[in-house]
């Protein structure tokens, strides 16, 4: 005989069993404020969701990348690999620290020059500048358990931030 179902209970920590909108912000803060709002009026905020909506990729692109940049870069970090690895061996090995840590960084500098080179010249010029990159939403809905929606929805009536309710 099978066991008869019991309550939905949340898989993870990020769903909830039947979410209701609060409300829509076009700012992340706006929305972080409308919770906190809620959590300084006693609401149970552990029944909300803050979701990013309409994601979209931004890249800034900040500067040109030429053959000396990258040797550059790959030199630096070649010898900052290098020093790590130098430290660590002399700590352990025997002999001279300061020809050890030498050693290591001047291996450390060729290989990380090499490397970078290599790999740059692999691009074959398809990708001539550096950039940061970073995912962000459009919109940012805060979403509720549904029998706490009403309450919800009542106490940011209260605040002076402007929300749209239901707008989905």
């Amino acid at each position: 005989m099978s066991q008869p179902q019991s309550a939905r209970v949340p898989t993870s920590a990020l769903t909830l069993d039947y979410p209701f909108s609060l409300g829509v912000y076009e700012r992340y803060e706006q929305a972080q404020e409308a919770v906190d709002f809620l959590s300084d009026h006693e609401f149970p905020v552990q029944n909300c969701l803050i979701v990013g909506t309409e994601l979209k990729q931004v890249e800034r692109v900040t500067g040109r990348l030429t053959y000396g940049k990258v040797a550059t870069g790959g030199l630096v970090s070649g010898i900052w690999l290098g020093l790590f690895v130098g430290v660590v061996m002399s700590l352990f090995g025997s002999g001279s620290t300061f020809s050890i840590i030498a050693s290591t960084m001047l291996f450390g500098a060729v290989f990380g020059l090499v490397w970078a080179l290599a790999g740059y010249a692999a691009t074959r010029g398809r990708r001539d500048f550096t950039s940061v990159s970073q995912v962000v939403a459009t919109r940012y809905e805060v979403l509720v358990e549904h029998k706490f929606a009403q309450q919800g929805r009542e106490l940011l009536t209260t605040m002076n931030t402007p929300h749209r309710p239901d707008d989905v």
